[in-house]
């Protein structure tokens, strides 16, 4: 019915910057909330940490450990969010996922996640 398609992972140094996006397409009426979550090495994913969220009228939450660094926004023509990420540290290294919560056409209402991207941040 729907996808989510992450891309902008890879390999950074310390302090370095990246970009990650997420595309939602499919059989989709509206999206909620969306937000990206990250899994740190060797955590289970019971343990993905909330990094940031945003609704679809724009309010914003962070993780306190990526308070004015990170940055989430959203473009709702495309369906896509995006985390704009500054002065990384090692310990963002992680798996991060892309969230979004998706009605349907058929008025059915989804918890989705992409297949996740590797952010990688080398000291």
């Amino acid at each position: 019915q729907f996808h989510l398609f992450e891309s902008g992972g890879g390999l950074v140094h310390a302090w370095g910057s990246l970009r990650l996006s997420c595309a939602a397409s499919g059989s989709i009426f509206s999206i909620n909330a969306m937000a990206w979550y990250r899994q740190a090495p060797g955590k289970q994913r019971e343990q993905r940490e909330r990094v940031a969220i945003i609704n679809s009228g724009g309010t914003t939450n962070y993780a306190d450990s990526v308070k004015g660094r990170f940055t989430i926004s959203r473009d709702n023509a495309k369906n896509t969010v995006y985390l704009h990420s500054n002065s990384l540290k090692p310990e963002d290294t992680a798996v991060y996922y892309c969230y979004a919560r998706i009605t349907t056409i058929q008025r059915f209402t989804y918890d989705s996640w992409g297949q996740g991207t590797q952010v990688t941040v080398s000291s």
